[in-house]
């Protein structure tokens, strides 16, 4: 185990050193270029879970129609939300936050799928909530001690995640 860095005044005088990175320190563990492009990647997936549940906030249809359509609505909600920590957590790492449209789907993990089935729509957004899922759970672990303010934000998510990936389920299992 490595000592507690007890000399105040070398703490003070670190502190003084490259101020220009603001909370990025001689103490951060990660590899902060691959941390910010790895942010982007969960930036572009949320963006495109913003615009699905949306899109099928929308164009939900059929008797539960109403219900899971609002649910949707409170998803597209959450998923911008995530988008913003995501994007100031870029930011405060020194890095830009890549909103680009044009690029954004091709960078997400999940997939902008539209249908006119309301189950077909719960499915889809299911397996996007899956695929974050398991890609936010990787991101947890390859950050490990790293950089603990960034693997927060992204367990933060990921429980927002299996909740609405919970949600879903139960909708398809009451629409069988």
């Amino acid at each position: 185990m490595s000592e507690f860095l007890s000399d105040v005044e070398t703490l003070r005088a670190k502190a003084r050193q490259q101020m220009d990175k603001g909370p990025v320190t001689a103490a951060y563990g990660a590899d902060l270029e691959r941390v910010v492009e790895v942010l982007n990647t969960a930036l572009a997936t949320e963006i495109v879970c913003v615009l699905r549940y949306r899109q099928h906030h929308f164009a939900a249809k059929g008797v539960h129609g109403e219900t899971v359509a609002e649910e949707f609505l409170v998803h597209s909600n959450e998923e911008q939300e995530h988008a913003d920590k995501l994007a100031a957590r870029i930011t405060q790492l020194g890095g830009v936050p890549d909103f680009d449209p044009s690029t954004a789907a091709g960078r997400a993990h999940s997939q902008y799928e539209t249908s006119s089935d309301l189950t077909e729509m719960i499915r889809e957004n299911l397996v996007a909530e899956r695929i974050a899922i398991q890609a936010y759970t990787e991101i947890v672990g390859w950050l490990g001690d790293g950089d603990p303010t960034t693997r927060r934000v992204i367990e933060d998510i990921l429980s927002v995640e299996e909740e609405h990936a919970d949600d879903m389920l139960g909708f398809l299992e009451k629409s069988s």
